[in-house]
C-alpha cells in the first residue's frame, strides 16, 4: 500500500510546492523615472518650421533639413509652444505694417518680450547648429 500511494503524495508535495512559488510575493521592481518631457511642439508645426527654414537656405538638402530640424530642436529647448506660437504670431501680424495698425501688435511688453525671446533662441538654434 506504501508504493501505491507514494507517487501521489510525491505529486501533492510538488504541486504545492510550484503553487507556493507562483503565488509568493515578488520584490518590487525599481521603476525608471520617466523620461523627462521634452517637447510639446506639434509634428506639423514642427514640419511647417523645417519646410520654411529649408526654403530660406537653399532648398532641400540633407545637411539643410538636418541644420533646420536641430534649430526647432534648440528653439524648442528655450521656448514651450505656446510662447513660439505667440511669438509667431505677434511677428506675423506686426510684419509689413508700420504706424498705428502695427502698433497694438507691436508695442505691448508682450510682444515685445516673446519677439525678442524668439529672435534670441532662433539664433542659438543657427549658432547650434551650423545653419548657413
Amino acid at each position: 500500500m506504501k508504493i501505491k500511494y507514494t507517487p501521489s503524495i510525491f505529486g501533492l508535495v510538488l504541486v504545492v510546492v510550484i503553487s507556493g512559488c507562483a503565488t509568493a510575493p515578488e520584490k518590487p521592481v525599481e521603476q525608471a523615472e520617466p523620461a523627462p518631457f521634452v517637447s510639446d511642439y506639434p509634428t506639423r508645426d514642427r514640419v511647417e518650421y523645417v519646410l520654411n527654414c529649408v526654403a530660406q537656405h537653399g532648398g532641400l538638402t540633407y545637411i539643410s533639413q538636418y541644420a533646420c530640424g536641430c534649430k526647432i530642436d534648440k528653439i524648442a529647448e528655450k521656448l514651450n509652444f505656446s510662447e513660439y506660437e505667440a511669438a509667431k504670431t505677434f511677428t506675423y501680424l506686426t510684419k509689413g505694417q508700420t504706424g498705428d495698425a502695427a502698433a497694438a501688435m507691436r508695442d505691448p511688453a508682450q510682444s515685445k518680450d516673446l519677439r525678442k525671446r524668439l529672435k534670441e533662441a532662433e539664433e542659438y538654434g543657427e549658432k547650434s547648429c551650423f545653419v548657413k
